[in-house]
């Protein structure tokens, strides 16, 4: 989500501002991502993020743990703590989730694909299964190194996750 590769133009934050402007919502989108962030950066920075007054925040974390190998437990356990700290301040939550690939095994798949569905639930979060959908493994749409989408993958990126935008508005 912090637009590795990309000019801020290109940033999902931008792209999405523009997609919800194509339904006449307006907003400001802050980019609080970090390039190569963890679960664990992440619950690192929360409380500084939630100093910023928001409405609405898009939970996209850990892609990265998963590409490091970072125990899916650990992983679950840094997410549940920053969508509580989140919680706390009542703000809404969307939650978007990952996926692993097979190469990971088959047991690090199964806890790891598990983590944002059962979070969601147990939190009663919106969830975007998997934010990279239309996006993973296409070439298209990917920058050189097959792992960050480009400007075009940004863009269906954004379409993508604007009807979960949309419900949690109308909630």
């Amino acid at each position: 989500m912090a637009g590795y590769g990309l000019t801020k133009p290109d940033h999902l934050s931008e792209a999405l501002k523009s997609e919800l402007k194509n339904l006449n919502i307006e907003s400001e989108i802050i980019n609080a991502s970090v390039s190569g962030d963890t679960t664990k950066g992440g619950l690192n920075r929360i409380n500084w993020t939630l100093e910023e007054k928001a409405n609405l925040i898009i939970l996209g974390l850990g892609a990265n743990d998963m590409l490091r190998g970072i125990d899916p437990d650990e992983v679950k356990g840094n997410l549940n703590q920053i969508i509580l700290k989140v919680k706390a301040k009542n703000i809404p939550i969307i939650l978007a989730g990952f996926i692993s690939p097979e190469s990971y095994g088959k047991n690090y798949k199964e806890k790891f694909d598990n983590i944002y569905p059962s979070l969601a639930k147990e939190h009663n979060l919106i969830l975007m299964p998997f934010l990279l959908q239309d996006i993973a493994l296409n070439p298209k749409l990917n920058l050189g190194d097959g792992k960050h989408p480009n400007r075009e993958g940004v863009k269906v990126m954004a379409k993508n996750l604007t009807p979960y935008v949309v419900k949690q508005l109308k909630k």
